[in-house]
């Protein structure tokens, strides 16, 4: 039952991560593929139906772990108060700039919104990256299986460790890079020329810089993390993993080259799902490993809940996904196509 709620925090998470990062990227690519007031607007409209419901797989993501492992709950919201808080309010930022920029009567105004979402979706993209980049390298937990972080100490990644150093800094520009390729295709994926072609355009561009930092962050992983080495030592199919990721990665490019831009978004969230099941794997069976002592940490043995408690939440949570997966049905559907200046 532990190994089952593992499993199901991390797809939550996958799922925010690649639905909502496809907003993030959008964002992130927004100036660049608008290059007018109008050509941005449409950016923004093909995700404005859907971007507050792909938020909503967070807030899912965070119940799953409050409700199977509060341990590991207790201990990340509080040592990790700062970056959360920060993205807390990116988040509050993005919904605002969305808002402001279609209410907005000036060109100014208007400006202004494109811009903090641009600024909130790049920075948002950096600290998620950050964040992963923390539960990979481990952090310092104490006795008692608590920790805090500040934001950065001497910018190492041993020892005693801030949120930022030079491992989850590579990290975040993984995310960002990765997640602003996923935007990109998104865009590509939901618009007509020009917007379309210069979206493909960008995608191409980025995408040597996400083949580059995915070998990177693999190579410091496996020198940073000791669990990596002995679960893929343990575990002789898991290269299946990481080699999904990397099938992934390589059909996005030749999707590219075809015009295809649906398989080529549907490579991406491959790579993706595969890249954080790697992740997953490389800390199994921990959430949040510590770097101060190799093989200890809070896994899912010693942070689940009692038996009792994580039965009657599996009652409650398939049900509740499976009206969560109608509705998004229904919105996905419904909001099928291209956006057009004309309307939807």
């Amino acid at each position: 039952m532990e190994a089952l709620w593992f499993c199901l925090v991390g797809l939550m998470l996958t799922v925010y991560v690649i639905l909502d990062g496809f907003d993030l990227g959008a964002g992130i690519v927004q100036f660049i593929v608008g290059r007018t007031e109008a050509e941005r607007g449409l950016v923004q409209r093909t995700v404005g139906p859907v971007w507050d419901g792909n938020e909503v797989w967070l807030l899912a993501a965070g119940g799953t772990l409050f409700c199977a492992f509060p341990a590991v709950y207790a201990a990340s919201f509080s040592g990790l108060y700062l970056p959360l808080m920060m993205v807390l309010w990116l988040l509050i930022l993005r919904g605002i700039s969305i808002e402001f920029r279609n209410h907005g009567r000036t060109r100014a105004g208007k400006l202004l919104g494109d811009s903090v979402f641009a600024v909130a979706s790049a920075l948002l993209a950096i600290l998620l990256g950050a964040a992963l980049g923390n539960v990979l390298r481990g952090v310092p937990l104490n006795a008692s299986g608590s920790f805090f972080l500040p934001l950065w100490t001497n910018f190492q990644p041993w020892g005693e460790v801030g949120v930022l150093d030079w491992y989850t800094v590579v990290v975040g520009l993984l995310a960002f890079f990765a997640l602003a390729q996923h935007g990109a295709l998104w865009v590509a994926l939901k618009t007509d020329t020009p917007l379309e072609e210069r979206a493909q355009s960008i995608a191409a561009v980025l995408w040597p810089c996400v083949a580059g930092l995915t070998l990177v962050v693999a190579g410091l992983t496996l020198r940073l993390q000791p669990l990596l080495s002995g679960n893929l030592a343990s575990h002789r199919w898991s290269w299946v993993v990481p080699a999904f990721a990397l099938l992934g990665l390589g059909a996005v490019r030749g999707f590219l080259a075809q015009r295809d831009n649906l398989r080529a978004f549907l490579s991406s969230s491959v790579y993706i799902a595969a890249m954080l099941a790697s992740a997953g794997f490389a800390i199994h069976p921990y959430l949040l490993p510590s770097n101060l002592t190799p093989h200890t940490g809070l896994s899912f043995w010693n942070a689940a809940t009692a038996h009792h408690g994580l039965r009657v939440a599996l009652a409650w949570w398939i049900p509740g996904m499976l009206l969560v997966l109608g509705y998004f049905t229904f919105v996905y559907r419904h909001f099928r196509g291209k956006v057009r200046a004309d309307g939807y």
